[in-house]
């Protein structure tokens, strides 16, 4: 045992000394009645017996010392000659020696699996304390929940409010921490930790404040692949006290869960960017090779009729041709433009009371050229009321669903555009005898530039996903499925509230 381990055995308050006197002042003073007799040896006994259970609840020190005096009293007021340290009897002797070796021994044994018995204590409370921290920092999600069950495990246990600087994907060092005014961080602290997290060294400074100077402890957090940052704690006297062995495991824990954090965010954002880059390219070839035919048209068409002197039937042709590329191109940029509304929210409805016989004549009327080699047919029954829907934006939904069935079915078959008034729901079907969607394919139908057949022209794969926005702002529903006989069947539900003049 060390000598600084010697000194904390018998480290105890003046109250323990005085009570271990007392005690065994006590016990000698019952035992008067048998000092005159032979009965000396059973005082022996008593006196051990209250050494004993003082080692129960006192230090080593205060032990020693009832020990001590316990075996002076008895010998000075009990063994013959009384009143006096001189011993007769070998067998006496023999008893003293024996009295005083054990209720030293006995009382430094029992002081000391006591303080054994406090030390698993501690080592315990310390375990549950690292099992708890660690079994919250496992399950916890973003940086800053990490940084709040740190924060109050490490309030809990070591009382101190650590302060977090976290770097950020820039490498540079973030405050996550929520300081007063009067704590906020000092430049020199600031340098501090740059310079801690950039060699992982700790640092332990006397940083001078408007208040009083005052000890900054700054720590690196050191993580397996990175290091997410450093931990800041600003105390004169709670660093000296802190137990190394945990602070240390429960610094380790805290690094690990930041650095998964911090890895978790920037594989998110390169997911992100790796997505966004896909759609990109796909958007930039499909716009490219969707405005490269219109265009060609347009500009074969525009030539044609400045250097030639065509008849009146040719020129109607070629004006024909740039009037159907120009529509081409014009429905391509709504689309674009419809899908950077829906993206960015900035979408309005504009309701009002419509017939749906208008609605459903203007689309059928500008897709008259699509829908002429298809069987095309509208139903609808006489008695449905006026809807109250944004005609522009459902406009958009019917034309690029009946769009999409003309690009996907052959000529001479059947398209259907059927409506009906459920309560207070307006459901249209959309059904064709097309080629379908493939059935592991057709959750997708409504994903931005998706297209059932990639090698089939015509389109950006943006139709069906802007019908879908349109539907949803109007707080609608809208699905798809595949006909039993083939092709494809959209339905949807639309809420909406009858006409006040409009009695059933």
């Amino acid at each position: 045992m060390g000598l600084n381990n010697f000194k904390t055995l018998f480290k105890s308050g003046f109250i323990q000394y005085l009570i271990s006197v007392i005690s065994i002042g006590i016990t000698a003073l019952a035992c008067i009645p048998l000092a005159k007799t032979q009965g000396y040896h059973v005082v022996s006994f008593l006196l051990l017996f209250a050494v004993s259970l003082l080692s129960i609840f006192l230090t080593v020190g205060p032990v020693v010392l009832a020990s001590t005096v316990a075996a002076i009293i008895w010998n000075f007021f009990f063994i013959p000659p009384h009143l006096t340290f001189h011993i007769d009897k070998t067998e006496d002797i023999l008893i003293f020696g024996l009295f005083f070796i054990i209720a030293l021994i006995n009382g430094v044994m029992h002081s000391r699996i006591r303080n054994q018995e406090k030390i698993t204590r501690e080592r315990e409370q310390r375990t549950h304390a690292l099992f708890q921290l660690t079994k919250e920092l496992s399950v916890a999600s973003g940086i800053n929940e990490v940084i709040k069950i740190a924060g109050h495990h490490t309030f809990n246990y070591f009382h101190f409010t650590p302060v977090f600087l976290i770097q950020n994907e820039n490498n540079a060092l973030e405050l996550i921490s929520d300081l007063r005014h009067e704590d906020a961080l000092t430049d020199v602290e600031l340098e501090i930790a740059k310079n801690v997290h950039n060699t992982s060294v700790i640092s332990i400074t006397e940083i001078k404040s408007k208040s009083l100077p005052r000890k900054c402890i700054i720590q690196p957090m050191i993580g397996s692949k990175i290091n997410p940052g450093v931990v800041i704690i600003r105390s004169d006297e709670i660093y000296d006290n802190l137990p190394s062995n945990l602070w240390d495991a429960f610094l380790t824990q805290i690094s690990n869960a930041l650095e998964r954090e911090f890895l978790a965010e920037m594989a998110q954002k390169v997911r992100f960017l790796d997505e966004s880059d896909r759609l990109y390219k796909t958007l930039f070839n499909s716009i490219s090779h969707e405005f490269r035919i219109p265009v060609a048209t347009i500009m074969g068409a525009a030539d044609s009729l400045l250097n030639e002197s065509n008849n009146p039937q040719v020129q109607n042709a070629l004006a024909h041709e740039i009037l159907t590329a120009s529509l081409r191109l014009n429905r391509l940029i709504e689309n674009l433009l419809n899908m950077s509304r829906l993206q960015s929210g900035h979408l309005s409805l504009r309701l009002d009371w419509y017939d749906l016989n208008d609605l459903f004549n203007k689309v059928s009327n500008d897709l008259k050229d699509e829908l002429q080699p298809f069987l095309f047919e509208i139903e609808y029954s006489d008695n449905i009321p006026l809807v109250k829907i944004d005609f522009g934006l459902m406009e958009q939904v019917l034309y690029n669903i009946l769009l999409n069935a003309t690009q996907y079915s052959k000529p001479g078959t059947k398209i259907r555009l059927t409506a009906a008034f459920d309560e207070e729901n307006l459901i249209l079907s959309i059904s064709d005898q097309g080629v379908g969607f493939h059935h592991e394919r057709i959750n997708h139908a409504f994903d931005t530039f998706y297209r059932a057949n990639q090698n089939k022209t015509g389109g950006l794969g943006l139709g069906l996903s802007i019908s879908r926005g349109f539907v949803e702002a109007h707080k609608g529903q809208i699905q798809v499925n595949n006909n039993e006989d083939g092709g494809a069947c959209f339905v949807i539900k639309l809420p909406t509230e009858l006409p006040s003049f409009i009695t059933f």
